[in-house]
């Protein structure tokens, strides 16, 4: 009965932050001619409803691809058109073909709001409630702080509800396949991460992990029968699931083509609006783009949104606001959370490695107020200081230069943590 009411608690306070970020502005609010994200996701489901399947990727007299062309997987495509629907039921207007364009009213926001809040409530959600509350360790009260950090994670609420992205939908499909790997169903795993895949190619820096894990377990049950069946069922669910997602896109060969063209716009190259902080950062002391080929670029940018700041977007779509209070309401129940941290054993923490450095956690918390307070004052500086002349940049190479080390130094923690995980589970059955 405990756990319902902080399941419910949980709900509860999640939808209130989603549902007050989205009283605020979005991304193109009043800025024609191309408006911003939110014209785009509106258009798709202009796009989708009135032209068919195979002009949705294709640059024709009906869809300008310069206009907001689709550049998502299908998944993403159909339920735009699934959008459309309703939206026109609720009112013709916002998907006529053409006369839509730049289309904004109070009426027309509330209800992409709330496409985005009904796929928070019906995918992502539940995922992380169950994620918490019945695979996560420690007391209810460490399960709830856990769970309140994720549903209130800041950039995920506003790039969602300020940008109207999904992400929550690819996201929330991940966790739904880390789920079924957690209780032993790989195949509905499968089944779920392949959405996640074909709803946003992002999902690829996903799957790796997903591949080994899968691949390693029917490693282990043997290659010769048990463990071969078990890889060719989930090849199988892989394949098939493949195959209904693109149907409709596979009766002619440049349809495919044209569609994984659009997945991988490698114009855009590197430095778009220098959220891609990792090249940002390098480029101070390297100049990549006088040094490296289009074409070298061109491999470095599928990794362009694995390191990525949004500061610079955030301010540049008025969500300062917003920003400000989902950030302190995560930073209040992250310090709930750290407190519970630090009252755990450091075996518990996982930092048997570093049990000869007495004064670690220390060092990890002071690390944590200096990270806080960094971004602070280049939060504050990026509002009401005005950069130099020669160097207009300044401020969100700075926020691009911070993001770049935050994220080195939690890729080698991790990374650490998790090789070193064996050793201790050996060190423990030995105890034993």
């Amino acid at each position: 009965m405990e756990n319902w009411s902080l399941i419910s608690l949980c709900v509860l306070l999640g939808l209130t932050a989603r549902w007050a970020v989205s009283f605020h502005s979005y991304s193109g609010a009043g800025k024609p001619p191309m408006f911003g994200d939110y014209e785009a996701q509106r258009h798709w489901q202009e796009v989708t409803y009135n032209l068919p399947v195979h002009e949705w990727y294709f640059n024709t007299t009906n869809n300008d691809l310069n206009y907001w062309g689709l550049d998502y997987p299908p998944l993403t495509a159909y339920h735009s058109l699934v959008c459309a629907y309703v939206a026109k039921l609720l009112n013709p207007e916002w998907v006529e073909l053409y006369a839509s364009r730049g289309y904004e009213s109070h009426s027309h926001k509330l209800f992409m709001r709330a496409t985005v809040l009904f796929t928070d409530i019906l995918i992502y959600i539940p995922a992380v409630l169950l994620y918490c509350f019945y695979f996560c360790d420690g007391s209810s009260k460490q399960k709830v702080a856990t769970a309140f950090c994720i549903l209130l994670y800041p950039g995920l609420i506003l790039i969602d509800y300020g940008h109207f992205q999904y992400n929550s939908v690819s996201l929330g499909l991940a966790l739904w396949g880390i789920l079924g790997l957690g209780l032993g169903w790989d195949l509905f795993g499968s089944l779920a991460f392949t959405l996640a895949l074909n709803y946003k190619q992002m999902e690829l820096y996903h799957s790796l992990p997903f591949f080994c894990y899968l691949l390693g377990k029917c490693i282990k049950q043997g290659l010769t029968w048990r463990g071969f069946f078990h890889l060719f069922k989930i090849s199988m669910t892989v394949l098939v699931t493949f195959a209904l997602c693109w149907m409709p896109f596979l009766s002619d060969p440049k349809q495919p083509l044209q569609v994984l063209h659009r997945l991988f716009p490698v114009g855009r190259g590197l430095f778009e609006d220098k959220v891609a902080n990792t090249w940002c950062s390098l480029n101070v002391l390297i100049k990549i783009k006088t040094l490296l080929s289009r074409e070298t670029q061109l491999f470095l940018r599928l990794v362009f949104f694995v390191f990525r700041s949004m500061l610079p977007l955030l301010l540049k779509d008025g969500l300062l606001l917003p920003y400000v209070v989902t950030s302190l309401a995560f930073l209040f129940l992250s310090l709930y959370l750290l407190s519970a941290l630090e009252r755990s054993t450091e075996e518990e923490l996982r930092l048997g490695l570093y049990r000869k450095l007495t004064q670690l956690l220390s060092l990890c918390i002071l690390q944590f107020w200096f990270s806080l307070a960094a971004m602070a004052a280049l939060s504050f500086t990026s509002v009401w200081l005005k950069p130099p002349a020669k160097l207009p940049d300044l401020f969100p190479v700075l926020v691009s230069v911070l993001s770049f080390l935050h994220f080195l130094g939690f890729i080698i923690y991790f990374n650490q943590v998790q090789l070193m995980e064996p050793q201790r589970k050996k060190s423990q059955k030995k105890t034993n």
